[in-house]
This record gives C-alpha cells, structure tokens and sequence, in this order.
C-alpha cells in the first residue's frame, strides 16, 4: 500500500504532501525508495507501449484496411460507395467518440472492465460480419458493434501512456501508434494471400483469431498507472465542458474536427480510386493499400522524434497537417500509376504523422494527469464526427460528379488545410501568451 502511492505521489507530486505521516521516510531514504520504483517503471512503461501497440493493431489496423473491405462489399452487395463508406466511418466514429466516456471509466479505475468488454465486442463483430450478407448487417455489425469494442479500447490505451512519459511521451505514443501500420499491414497481407484460397468469410474469422490472440496479451500484462487515490476519481462527469473557456483548446479542438473530415477519405478510396480510374487490378490495389499503411511505420516515428527533441508536438502535428492537405491537393494531377505510387508512400508516410502527433499534443494542453483520461476523449470524440461525416461526404460528391474523384479530393484537401490553419493561429496565440502572462499561459505550452 505505501509503495503504491509512493509511485504516485513520485509521478505526480510531492510524495510527503500525498502520503499520511505512518508512510513518510526520511528524505534520503524516500529518495532510494522513488530512484529504485523509477527503474521498476521503466520497464512497465515500454511494456505498456507493446500492449497499447497489440490494441491499436486491434483497432486502427483494422480501420485502415477498410479500402479492401469497401471493394468487396461493393462487389456483393451492389450497393454505391457513399453507403459502404458509412461502415467504415461509423466504426471510426465510435473508435473516437467513445473515448469520452472510456476515458472517465479509465479515471475511476475499470480499466479491467474495459479489457474484457472491449475485445468482446470487437471479435463479435468480427465473426457476425463474416456471416452477414445485408447492407443493413453489415452497418449493425461491424459499424456498431465492432466500432463500440474499438471505442472503449483506443482512448485509455494512449491515456495510460502519457501517463508514464513525460520527456519521450511522443515517441511513445507514435510507438504505440504503429499498430496501426502493423495492423495495416498484416490484415490485407492476410485477405490478399487467403481470400482466394478459403473464402473472404473464412478469412475474416482468421483475422478474429488475430485479435483474440493479441487482446489475451494485453489482459495479461497491460497495466495502468494511475493509483487508487482518494474517493473522488469515481466521481466526476464524462464531459468537462469548462476546457472550452481555455481559447487554445477551443481553437485545438476545431482544428481536429476540420482536419479529421479530409483525413480518412484517401484511406477508404484508395483501392476504388486504382481499380475505376487507373484500372489497376484488385489484387494490386490490396498491395497499394499495403504500401499505404506500410509506410506510416517511420511517418510516425520521425516526426514524433522532432517533436519530443526540436519543435513540440503541435508544432510537429501543424507541419505535417499543412503537408497533408498540400498533397490532397496534388492528388488532383494524378492519372496513372506511376504517379499514384509517389502520392500514396508521401500522404500515407507524412498523414501518419497527424494520427500519431495529436494525442500527444492533448496531453500538453493539460496539467491535470489524473484527468488526462476525460480532456484526452473529449477531443477524441470530436474527431470521430469529423471522421463519420467526410468519407460519407466524400462518397457522395464522388457519385454527383459521375465517378469522378476531383470534388472529393478538394473536399480533403480544404477541410485539411483549413485545420492546418487553425493550429498556426493556436501557436500564435500560445507564443503571444507566452510573453504576455494571461489565462492562456496557464496551460502547458508545446
């Protein structure tokens, strides 16, 4: 009992202002105590990158190889790809919104609650989309249901590291992040090789095993950090709707709402844009959305370390939201495959920057870490809006404009620069706040 909120107090405070006087020690001895529980952290915390990792594999890894499953729903269920696109975007919706609600329950400490429900619903989902041959199945199943499963996972795993990292909690979380490359990789590596060999049903119930196999690691060896302190962290509310009267919040909040409209439509219609307008093959157009995924492996790492060592995480995540939106926009130029590949290693490598950059750059929006979990999903569940209305949208200018991609893709590329926008005007008013003390100074500057 006294070692554990020794470990907290030394992670958030003056362990003597926390500890009642039965569990004080003398300062140097309480020293040796904190350096030698420090090492034992250490360990754990790189652990809990590996399971935070497993998970986002679970989720996004799933999520970012749904340009495949939108090819194969269209071809069973004739139905147009502004439909199809709500499955994929209403899992992504829930991934995010939940987060809000996921991370109060991470603050009052069920995260193992969280590890039992969450691949419950992910896997039933999984197998139920298997044998779903309706539109409206398909919505309910893999939509909803798995969507809920990845909406009480993503939020708290990302939570849970930014509390163990202060110095390299960027590179941490883009470690972390990679999952969804990993996840990106293997999947459609998995359809692509076994599709054609036992069926897409059967293969979609291997991909289930996948998950099961990685969400038993992670209920065995993920542990939080955040102690059992006081009777207050079961209390408080899902929605703390003050963090709007802090103006670098609000403006942050915005820019992820813009920026996450334009982020997933060249994810969902990759595969559709190289099979309808560079007739590429199916087969081919699974190995580009391989390529895609693939090469956000170093587009999370190297930004996330110029961000921890150079510039700050919003500094980092304003480059490469800006880079993205210029390339959307170049998107336009491309009509074969030749200049389809460059396109697709450049968005897929720097727009995985903005996926790994922005969860970090919440957590310096805020000095309260035992509330990271709430301020955390709270952004989170305003990037799942941003994330269910821009690939339906997309779809829809893409069936208005005869099968042409050109509206979809400005559409991407302005709601992206506009979030980009947005954030040079948060720096700037972070760095004016910073010479002139105010109520902006009082958060923690990036």
């Amino acid at each position: 009992m006294a070692l554990s909120k020794l470990t907290y107090a030394s992670t958030y405070g003056n362990a003597s202002s926390i500890l009642p006087l039965a569990y004080r020690q003398p300062p140097n001895l309480q020293a040796m105590q904190q350096h030698k529980i420090t090492e034992q952290d250490h360990d754990t915390a790189w652990l809990q990158v590996l399971m935070a990792h497993l998970l986002i594999f679970n989720t996004w890894g799933y999520i970012n190889s749904f340009s495949v499953f939108e090819q194969y729903y269209e071809e069973i269920l004739d139905v147009p790809p502004s439909q199809i696109a709500w499955v994929g975007s209403l899992q992504v919706f829930f991934t995010f919104f939940l987060g809000a609600f996921s991370g109060r329950i991470l603050d009052a400490g069920w995260w193992r609650v969280l590890l039992v429900l969450g691949p419950a619903f992910q896997l039933t989902g999984i197998v139920l989309s298997s044998f779903a041959t309706e539109y409206w199945q398909l919505l309910l199943v893999q939509g909803f249901v798995q969507g809920i499963g990845d909406g009480m996972l993503f939020c708290p795993a990302l939570a849970i590291i930014s509390t163990y990292f202060r110095k390299k909690r960027g590179l941490a979380i883009a470690l972390a992040g990679c999952g969804v490359a990993t996840g990106g990789i293997t999947l459609p590596m998995l359809i692509q090789q076994l599709s054609p060999k036992i069926g897409f049903p059967w293969t979609m119930r291997v991909m289930g095993l996948v998950v099961l196999v990685n969400s038993c690691a992670v209920n065995i060896y993920s542990r939080p950090r955040v102690m059992e302190v006081g009777p207050d962290r079961r209390k408080g509310e899902f929605f703390d709707f003050k963090l709007f009267k802090e103006v670098r919040y609000s403006l942050f909040s915005g820019a992820v709402l813009s920026v996450f409209l334009g982020l997933f439509i060249a994810y969902f219609y990759n595969g559709s844009f190289a099979r309808v307008v560079l007739q590429v093959s199916l087969s081919k157009s699974w190995t580009i959305l391989i390529m895609l995924n693939g090469v956000g492996i170093p587009g999370r790492i190297i930004p996330a370390l110029l961000a921890d060592t150079w510039v700050g995480p919003v500094r980092m995540l304003t480059v490469v939201t800006f880079s993205s939106a210029v390339l959307l926009f170049f998107w336009m130029l491309v009509i074969d495959l030749n200049g389809f590949i460059p396109f697709v290693i450049c968005y897929g490598g720097i727009s995985a920057g903005i996926q790994s950059l922005f969860p970090a750059a919440i957590a310096t929006l805020t000095n309260e870490p035992a509330r990271r979990g709430v301020q955390m999903g709270m952004i989170f569940s305003i990037a799942g809006v941003g994330s269910l209305a821009g690939p339906p949208i997309a779809g829809r200018l893409i069936e208005l404009n005869d099968g042409s991609f050109v509206n979809a893709q400005v559409f991407a590329g302005t709601t992206m620069m506009v979030g980009s926008l947005m954030l040079i005007i948060e720096q700037w008013m972070k760095f004016t706040a910073s010479r002139k003390p105010g109520p902006l100074s009082t958060v923690e500057m990036t």
